[in-house]
């Protein structure tokens, strides 16, 4: 028999390692991170989960909420595989929803909180959205996008007793907390069957249209949050300052990690430099992540706002390539500052300028450099490389030679909802396709030189606008500068630079190109300099496009 049985297993190319030792429940269950929160309240209950104004849950408190909270969904009728979307400032309701929703098997859609009336009557058409929760200071944009939605939603209020609410309205059939009540505390929520199942929708920004709904797994969320934490090597029972909109790439994925950590989540509803070194210091925070333009408001806050650090704070940014002064400023106030790349499609970042001790000996001006590169892959992602999307082939890795940023591995999305097009268009050749166009040193380390649309070609010469960018963020008076293409009869383009200055300074036209004519080549020097405030997305990033649009009408 046994003879016959080696037989068959040559026959089909099969080890003994193929059989008889089937997935089954006691060695197979599907990944989620849901299964953190029920870990850490089991374990630290009573620990402190969230803070916030004059609320404070344990970790125990927090998942009994979350428990009842998807107890009174499915008592309203949602079900696995239905959308449930928030619209809401980084307060603990919008952190609970990140459990509350996936427990009935739904899915998660956050909304960004600064989007106009169309762009959210959009969203929820689309998202198929059965509920909505929503702070009432959203009332308003709430009430004209739900003018063009054809299908019925269910509303929840949000009525956050923390803040002046008088000019808003109720505008739900329910209030959070009094719809929570209605919940059992007993529910046996629901855990994936498969850890494919989707638990988030996202939205990119759709700058060029309508925005793509971007699909998350369970198992990508799971990887995200542990991965997350093994790369920027955050302890058990941290305390974490909520300043990247939960909105944003669910967090980045940081609700989850947070409770696989048993960590302290401080919520922050709106972005106040005063009120985020007084955070720092009232909780003792060690960690927190921001756009750069959030480092750029703490290195340039008013000496009576900025309060001494009591430790060194881990900073995390991703965002726009920040220019290479900011991590100098953030330095020298005490933070350390660690720079990350990712997309919304990644579930968040997915590259890492992973530090090297060697690098400490180098000149500052050198060590700014390189921490202003995106770097190299997080312990979850499998694959990056730059690489020619003509020939799918990698770039050398000269510091000199563009090609595009290219990922694989468990954190790139399901895909885009109801788009199998551009699905297909984003995973040609087994690579997800980022736009982002880069340049790999010797040592492997990525760097962004630009968005593809961002390139400008002037004279038949490409110019990076993020190198002007960097040149311009080192002059003193300034405080934010971007860089786009301005039509030009002679040239085609020629760049345009859009700066802000700190306040209280003052720099001049001639200034400015002058100043980048010390290190710039004279083709890559901004022919038109504008001062002006610079427009910006909630999660801090600088709009081009309406700067594009304003340089096509300057003379």
């Amino acid at each position: 028999m046994e003879v016959i049985i080696l037989w068959i297993l040559n026959l089909i190319n099969m080890s003994h390692y193929d059989t008889n030792l089937d997935k089954n429940d006691a060695n197979y269950v599907p990944l989620s991170p849901l299964s953190f929160l029920e870990r850490t309240k089991n374990i630290y209950p009573n620990y402190e989960a969230i803070v916030y104004e004059s609320r404070s849950y344990t970790w125990s408190e927090v998942y009994k909420r979350c428990v009842k909270f998807a107890s009174a969904l499915e008592k309203i009728g949602v079900k696995t595989g239905d959308t449930v979307s928030i619209m809401a400032f980084n307060t603990p309701e919008i952190f609970e929803a990140h459990y509350s929703i996936p427990m009935v098997g739904a899915v998660i859609n956050a909304i960004n909180t600064r989007l106009d009336p169309k762009t959210i009557s959009y969203i929820l058409e689309h998202s198929d959205a059965k509920v909505l929760i929503v702070d009432r200071q959203f009332h308003k944009v709430i009430t004209q996008a739900l003018e063009n939605v054809k299908t019925k939603i269910i509303i929840i209020d949000i009525d956050d007793k923390d803040v002046n609410l008088v000019d808003s309205k109720k505008i739900g059939e329910y209030e959070y907390e009094q719809f929570l009540n209605t919940g059992d505390e007993n529910y046996k929520w629901k855990k994936p069957k498969d850890e494919w199942q989707a638990i988030s929708l996202g939205y990119t920004s759709g700058t060029t249209g309508n925005p793509k709904g971007v699909v998350y797994h369970h198992r990508g969320a799971y990887l995200m949050a542990t991965g997350s934490s093994v790369a920027w090597n955050m302890p058990n029972k941290l305390n974490f300052l909520y300043t990247v909109p939960m909105f944003h790439c669910n967090g980045w994925c940081y609700p989850w990690t947070l409770s696989m950590l048993h960590g302290r989540v401080i919520c922050l509803r709106n972005i106040d430099v005063k009120k985020i070194f007084e955070l720092i210091d009232k909780y003792d925070v060690t960690h927190f992540g921001g756009a750069p333009i959030v480092l750029n408001m703490l290195a340039n806050a008013p000496k009576e706002h900025q309060k001494k650090l009591k430790r060194k704070i881990h900073v995390l940014t991703a965002g726009a390539p920040p220019p290479s002064i900011i991590f100098e400023k953030m330095q020298n106030l005490g933070f350390d500052v660690m720079h990350v790349y990712g997309l919304t499609e990644t579930y968040g970042h997915m590259l890492q300028c992973a530090w090297n001790d060697e690098w400490n000996d180098l000149e500052q001006d050198k060590q700014n450099e390189i921490k202003a590169r995106q770097g190299v892959r997080y312990p979850n992602t499998e694959g990056s490389v730059v690489m020619d999307p003509e020939t799918m082939k990698p770039v050398p890795h000269d510091g000199k030679t563009m090609g595009e940023i290219m990922i694989r591995g468990n954190i790139v999305m399901k895909g885009y909802y109801k788009d199998k097009e551009a699905t297909e268009k984003s995973m040609k050749g087994g690579w997800f396709h980022s736009g982002d166009l880069a340049v790999t040193h010797p040592n492997g380390y990525i760097k962004i030189q630009d968005r593809s649309k961002d390139i400008i070609i002037s004279g038949g010469e490409n110019i990076s606008s993020i190198e002007i960018e960097n040149t311009i963020a080192k002059h003193p008076a300034v405080s934010l500068a971007a860089v786009v293409a301005k039509p030009d009869e002679k040239w085609g383009e020629i760049p345009c630079a859009f700066v802000e200055l700190i306040e209280g300074k003052n720099a001049t036209e001639e200034e400015i190109i002058k100043f980048c004519r010390e290190t710039l080549a004279g083709f890559k020097l901004p022919k038109k300099v504008v001062f002006s405030s610079l427009p910006k997305t909630s999660t801090g990033k600088i709009q081009k496009f309406e700067l594009r649009k304003k340089a096509k009408e300057l003379n």
